[in-house]
């Protein structure tokens, strides 16, 4: 059941995604350009899934449980580190360069063409490799 919520939750994801337009990489690095052709579409974007978020993070608060079982995740630490230092940098540049993150990485991969594969993969590849090198940096800085 879980697996079925999961597809259906992704697939609407998706989906509002590509109608919001969040997978054409124009519009996102035209809302980057604030010196330019500035596009505000995102700032909607962004207003439109945060108000549904808030409200969901309301609710999960007042529950004990997940409604389809298990149990709610851990809050992630509130410190600023490398590590979030690190990615989010890495996520902008992205971001910047190219007009995509993960999840509208995903949606245009069946109909962006090359270069969205070739960014896909570099993605891929970017999150297989951090693990590696965050150990190898934690090991070279306990060393230090």
């Amino acid at each position: 059941m879980r697996n079925i919520f999961a597809f259906l939750a992704g697939g609407l994801f998706g989906a509002g995604l590509f109608i919001s337009g969040m997978t054409d990489t124009a519009k996102v690095q035209g809302w980057l350009d604030i010196f330019g052709d500035w596009d505000p579409t995102l700032a909607f974007v962004m207003g439109g899934a945060m108000i549904p978020m808030a409200i969901a993070w309301v609710l999960r608060n007042r529950r004990s449980s997940p409604v389809l079982g298990g149990s709610f995740p851990p809050a992630p630490p509130q410190r600023i580190d490398r590590t979030l230092v690190t990615g989010s940098v890495m996520f902008g540049f992205g971001w910047g360069l190219v007009g995509l993150c993960p999840g509208p990485s995903v949606a245009s991969l069946s109909y962006g063409g090359v270069s969205h594969w070739v960014f896909f993969a570099a993605m891929v590849a970017g999150m297989a490799l951090t693990p590696v090198l965050r150990r190898a940096l934690d090991r070279q800085a306990a060393t230090a």
